[in-house]
């Protein structure tokens, strides 16, 4: 079995945002040479996310829209961890849209269905931040 490892580096300018990484991460798969396995992407910040979703503006502006009634930045006061931070519902947020997910490598290509794309989603953005690409195979 071989494996590959990568990390693919952002820095989102916004707090929050999403941006598609299906085509890093199908770049990755061709650089590794497998053709038969699988690879796991995953947030390397307890502040990001990756998930499967599909690649449509009105549906990432629900999801941003949905995230924010459910752990509004403001006030900053509500949340305990914010004792010298404000960034406590960027955690919350990253909870509830994953940390990593796993694909099917099948014939060199990611397996992915008909409208799913890879996703990195920034829930604390304006400075580096990393993400895991893992992949093993044959």
């Amino acid at each position: 079995m071989k494996s590959y490892r990568k990390e693919l580096w952002f820095n989102i300018p916004t707090r929050r945002a999403f941006v598609n990484i299906t085509h890093e991460v199908d770049r990755c798969v061709k650089e590794s040479g497998i053709k038969e396995g699988l690879v796991l992407v995953n947030a390397m910040h307890i502040t990001a996310s990756v998930f499967i979703n599909d690649d449509e503006p009105g549906l990432h502006r629900d999801f941003d829209e949905w995230l924010e009634k459910l752990a509004p930045h403001e006030p900053v006061s509500q949340y305990r961890h914010n004792v010298g931070e404000d960034n406590a519902d960027a955690h919350l947020k990253r909870q509830i849209m994953g940390r990593e997910v796993v694909v099917a490598i099948t014939g060199g290509n990611l397996d992915l269905g008909p409208w799913e794309q890879i996703f990195y989603g920034e829930f604390d953005g304006r400075r580096p931040k990393r993400v895991l690409v893992k992949i093993i195979g044959e």
